[in-house]
């Protein structure tokens, strides 16, 4: 038993097995020339078969070719006398189905099926791709363009097929190939496909990156590298993200550098987490930002770097009280008025809020300290020590204003921040989403 073997099924149309008009192969002919079927199966309805039964064109001119190539190619004519309305789409579908599954019964992991998609009526090719769609074989489809790139024109009268063989310009060494493989994405693929696209929109990368790598690589090659960006950015894996980005060349993470990205892109992954309904886990992630984001701002907006006065033990920033007695006794003084007994230990955002209170004149600026002091006070308790899952509902009715103004207030703060962020820049995972979903088929 031959392994490797080729197999052609083709429906047979106006222009096979030669053009009348340009004395070229037709497809059926083009693409047993250049793929060299061992067995080919012909499709004919009932006006194709009156042309076979007057002259044996088809059987001619493949055996023609057989001799010229010096190989053996076996043939099946299927033949549907009664098939005079061509143009019946539903009929070809449930035949053309039947007959590639009783091809493919006989066919084993060597053996490859090719499609002509090119010869027939438009709803012999309809359904061929049709049939492609479904993705019950690993179909070829081979596709023949015109030599003139053209529409086809069938011209039938006179046709003596022997002098068309001697004329046949592709019978030389040197003919232009003209068949073309085309792909057409499965059902299942195309459902994937959607799958992914709504995944991606709802930010769940992990879940669009894992169904992604199931499909055939060349069909993700130009979408998969960004959803493994925008998994590894969600997961704040920052270092990994940067040399993914720079190896891909995309320009979709607005801040560039990494010691300034990492305060911006944690408050991004803090708005997923919002977007997405996690409230809780919304909550809880203020406390680390809100330290980061008011040391920021003392140092930006009030010219304070409380980094001067403090050291950091065990990733834990404390009070250096030598330095504040030493350096600014101002500092210091505020720091006891404002908490009795002040132990100079770990600091808190308590204390900076108080200092930006003191040191800052913007009066806009104090009123968002100390409303994203109040959040992380009476919320981010609740959520930290009791098992509950918090609603907009309960967060307003703790601190009178929901999730999303909540973050508004953080948007706002990061304006005092010198990170120089931009409403856009807070857009960039929906801009990062768009890229994905465009780079998609």
């Amino acid at each position: 038993m031959k392994l490797n073997k080729t197999i052609l099924f083709s429906p047979v149309g106006g222009t096979d097995p030669i053009s009348n008009t340009n004395c070229q192969d037709g497809a059926l002919l083009h693409i047993s020339r250049v793929y060299k079927p061992d067995e080919v199966y012909m499709y004919m309805s009932a006006e194709i078969l009156e042309f076979h039964k007057k002259d044996n064109r088809y059987l001619y001119c493949l055996d023609e070719l057989c001799k010229l190539q010096k190989r053996e190619e076996k043939r099946h004519i299927i033949e549907r006398g009664e098939l005079k309305d061509v143009q019946v789409f539903d009929y070809f579908l449930r035949d053309f189905r039947e007959i590639i599954a009783e091809i493919g019964e006989k066919l084993d992991d060597t053996d490859t099926l090719l499609l002509n998609i090119s010869s027939g009526t438009p709803a012999m090719k309809s359904a061929i791709l049709a049939l492609a769609t479904l993705g019950d074989y690993p179909y070829r489809l081979v596709q023949v363009s015109t030599p003139q790139k053209s529409m086809n024109e069938h011209n039938h009268k006179n046709y003596d097929v022997k002098t068309l063989w001697e004329l046949n310009e592709d019978n030389n060494e040197n003919f232009e190939n003209r068949c073309e493989e085309i792909k057409v994405p499965t059902l299942a693929q195309i459902k994937q496909e959607e799958i992914i696209k709504k995944l991606v929109k709802v930010y769940d990368y992990k879940a669009a990156l894992e169904i992604a790598k199931t499909l055939d690589t060349s069909d993700t090659e130009k979408y998969l590298p960004l959803l493994e960006i925008a998994k590894v950015r969600l997961d704040l894996d920052l270092s990994k993200l940067n040399s993914l980005v720079k190896t891909h060349n995309v320009d979709f993470i607005p801040i560039k550098s990494e010691d300034k990205q990492k305060y911006f892109e944690y408050a991004l992954n803090m708005d997923i987490k919002r977007k997405k309904g996690e409230l809780t886990d919304f909550i809880r992630a203020i406390s680390p930002l809100i330290m980061d984001l008011f040391l920021l701002i003392l140092k930006n907006a009030c010219k304070l770097n409380i980094k001067d006065f403090s050291y950091e033990q065990n990733n834990i920033l404390k009070w250096d009280e030598g330095k504040l007695k030493q350096n600014n006794k101002e500092l210091d003084k505020i720091l006891n008025k404002n908490f009795i007994p002040f132990n100079y230990r770990e600091i808190y955002s308590s204390h900076l809020t108080v200092i930006i209170s003191e040191y800052s004149s913007d009066a806009k600026l104090k009123n968002i300290v100390k409303k994203i002091r109040e959040v992380e006070k009476n919320v981010r308790n609740l959520a930290a020590h009791q098992i509950v899952s918090l609603s907009d509902d309960i967060i307003k009715r703790k601190v009178g204003i929901n999730s999303e103004e909540i973050m508004q207030l953080l948007k706002d703060a990061f304006k005092y921040t010198g990170l120089n962020i931009t409403q856009k820049h807070w857009d960039s995972y929906d801009k990062m989403n768009e890229a994905i979903i465009a780079a998609m088929p």
